[in-house]
Parts: structure tokens; sequence; C-alpha cells
């Protein structure tokens, strides 16, 4: 598979590293054509074009890997089905649930593979996590946590731009919604408390899900709080502890607590974005479905949509 990489973000180098044996990193477009061949130049992939619309003809890509800001995801994703490419989208796809059901519609109407790339949901610590939590390992699930934060004050970022859908519940609380879901299934209803910055983006948000048999998710994402990771399954009998579900790589384990007693869990290290990729080659090939189609990109953003409108009314908001 001939993949192109539609902008020249520092995301790509997980991709461009994580390349498995069949995926060629063909093409690399920017709106600047210089910087698109100075990229192209700098890790080996021999076609660069001027604009995104340049490589959306290049008949020498399969299909696209879609890293720009947030804002943007939907518009270059639909053009990008509309050439006849596959899409593989960066997290979050969107905050509005009719832009999700658009796509993948689309998608599925033109024999058309799109997946949203939340890479986490690829290592084996996620899936391992969530049988241990079906098989009864820690009795009864009851509640849910889960944290993603790091400090971040450049108002300038893209992450700090309201028309780019930029802020910390996109940005890293959709890792925490994700999580939340693995666990938990579809909530019935969230509430969400949001505090806004300078530029009128959440900075930090604070997220309650209620899920079906009395299961409740709390997570906080936030720019202004310390580099943290951690999601926490409790149940009446245990409590399963990942220490760095988003990015394994970041180090941590997976263990489950009783009492005093702690029985830590194997999991192989592994790169979640060349399972994310392996993953998006099959879906392409036809081999199986994507492990994140329609679904779960609905469910992701009904959930981070229902949270915003939970915050701006200051009630709970029901699914």
């Amino acid at each position: 598979m001939r993949l192109g990489l539609l902008s020249t973000a520092r995301i790509n180098d997980r991709i461009i590293g994580g390349a498995p044996e069949g995926v060629e990193i063909a093409a690399v477009a920017s709106r600047d054509a210089a910087r698109a061949r100075a990229y192209a130049r700098e890790n080996g992939i021999p076609h660069s074009h001027g604009s995104y619309e340049a490589l959306l003809t290049d008949p020498e890509v399969d299909a696209v890997y879609v890293s720009l800001p947030n804002g943007p995801h939907h518009e270059w994703t639909m053009k990008a089905l509309e050439a006849g490419k596959h899409v593989l989208v960066e997290k979050p796809y969107s905050r509005r649930p009719a832009e999700a059901e658009e796509a993948w519609d689309l998608a599925a109407r033109s024999g058309l593979t799109v997946a949203e790339a939340l890479m986490w949901r690829h290592h084996p610590q996620a899936q391992r996590a969530k049988e241990l939590v079906g098989e009864g390992a820690i009795g009864r699930l009851r509640l849910i946590r889960a944290t993603f934060s790091f400090p971040l004050f450049d108002l300038n970022s893209h992450r700090m731009r309201p028309e780019l859908d930029g802020g910390a519940l996109m940005d890293l609380g959709c890792y925490c919604v994700s999580g939340s879901r693995l666990l938990g299934g579809e909530a019935e209803s969230v509430l969400g408390e949001q505090v806004t910055g300078p530029t009128g983006v959440d900075v930090d948000f604070y997220g309650t899900l209620r899920f079906p048999r009395d299961v409740v998710a709390l997570f906080d994402a936030s720019y202004t709080l310390p580099l943290r990771q951690r999601l926490e399954a409790v149940g009446e009998e245990g409590v399963l502890v990942l220490e760095a579900p988003w990015r394994a790589d970041w180090g941590g384990d997976l263990r489950i607590e009783r009492g005093d007693d702690v029985e830590r869990i194997p999991v192989p290290a592994t790169d979640s974005y060349r399972l994310e990729l392996e993953d998006f080659v099959a879906a392409v090939r036809g081999e199986r479905q994507s492990l994140l189609g329609r679904a779960d990109a609905l469910g992701q953003a009904r959930t981070i949509d229902a949270l915003y409108r939970s915050a701006e009314a200051g009630e709970a908001v029901r699914l």
C-alpha cells in the first residue's frame, strides 16, 4: 500500500517509523512546496506536493494519512474519499457526530476504508485490559478513572486555537473517553465541566460518564497540570491499573490490586503505530474489519459532543 502524508506534522514521524512491511510512504504534501520537498528529502519519500489537492490526485498514492490539526479533519477526509483514496485520519476525527456519519457512509458507498487513528487501542495492553474486566478479574465493574495531562502555555499552538477545534477535551480527553468506552460500553449520560483559557478553548476538562449497570467513569484532561496518564478500572473485588495506557512507550505496567496482593500482568512491548497501520492495511485489503470503524468513531463523536454541550449548559446530557 502506497501511503501519502497530508501535511508535514510531527506525528508523521511515528507513522514513518512504524510503517510495516508492505507499506510504502510514497508522498508528502504541504502548502509550501519547498517545505514538502525538504521533508521528502529528509525522510526518503519519493514524491512531494506543494498542495494537499495535488497529493489527492497523485496516482501513485493509494491511501492518505490525514495528520492535520483537528478542525480540517473532516474536510480533507471527505476530499480524500472523493478522490478514491483510503483514509487513516488522526484522532479525534470530529466533535460533530454528523460529520463522522457522513465520512463513514461515503466510505461504505465507495468501497473505501476510513479509520480514526486512536493508536493506543491497537496496543495489546488495551485488549488485555478489556478481557480482564470482561472475565471478572476485578469482580463487578463499578468505577473507571482516566487521566491525561501535560502543561501547555503556548497560546500560538494549534491546540489552543478554537477555529482548529483545539482544547484539552479534543486533544487529551478523547483518550479518556475512548478508555472509558472500551471498558464501560456506550454512555447513557454525561456531565462536563470546563475551564477555558485566554484563547477560548478548554484548557482543563473534567467529565463524568454514566454507563449501563451503574458503571460510572470520571476523567480529567488538562493543559495546566503536570504530565500524567493513567487508566483504572475499579471493581468490587479489585482494581485494574494501566500506568501508561495512552502512550505505552512511556513505560509503566498493567496490574491488578486486591488489597495487599498485587498481580502484574505481562504485556509485550510493541509499536502501537505499527499495529495501527497493520490493522488499516488489513481492512483496506478486505482481510478484516477495522478495529476502529464507524460505530467507534460515532461513539467517540457523540460522547465528546455531549460533554461539550453539558459543560456549556451546566447540566447533564443524555445520549
